[in-house]
């Protein structure tokens, strides 16, 4: 792979696999560092990818791989209860992609929301992959994306609730998500 081609790779995917390791991580340094190491497998190894227009999938679902087996490593020294609360606010350009939505208090509510669902969640949502995309990704059947999106959207929707009640919100707490590609809601 030349030079070129590589770097357009990277201008083209770079923001996008950020985000998505800034929601698993929470971390702007372990975002950054899941990103960098996404890149370095596939100058690695990616050349062996048949499928050019695969190219997408094959990065994020390096960088999950790299999360699970970061969070495993983690995890030998440390329970997950353990683990600080997040400590970085998502890019304003993460926020803008809201949409209509009060942007800061769903993403505070995203970070909290389950990791199995927040990984389908923001990258439904946010890097905008199709069902088939995020399966290939997370390496689970369409069936389990649409579950886990279905499940994070209801997780997603108390957490707004209850931070409405608690009056830390000036919108409602029930949010209307988007429609889908085919034109009907999840």
């Amino acid at each position: 792979m030349s030079h070129d081609v590589f770097n357009q790779l990277v201008d083209t995917h770079y923001t996008p696999l950020y985000r998505f390791a800034l929601s698993l991580a929470r971390r702007e340094a372990d975002a950054c560092d899941l990103v960098q190491q996404t890149f370095f497998i596939w100058a690695k190894s990616g050349h062996q990818l048949r499928e050019v227009s695969k190219a997408k999938t094959w990065l994020f679902t390096t960088l999950y791989r790299e999360f699970l087996r970061g969070r495993r490593r983690d995890q030998r020294s440390q329970s997950i209860e353990d683990l600080p609360p997040a400590e970085q606010e998502l890019p304003a350009e993460t926020i803008d992609q809201a949409r209509s939505m009060d942007g800061q208090q769903v993403v505070e509510a995203l970070q909290e929301v389950d990791e199995v669902f927040r990984a389908p969640l923001t990258l439904f949502y946010l890097e905008d992959l199709s069902y088939q995309e995020i399966a290939e990704t997370l390496d689970v059947p369409i069936g389990t994306v649409m579950s886990r999106l279905s499940r994070g959207k209801a997780q997603l929707r108390k957490l707004l609730a209850r931070k409405e009640a608690g009056g830390s919100g000036e919108n409602g707490g029930i949010v209307e998500f988007p429609k889908t590609k085919s034109g009907g809601t999840h």
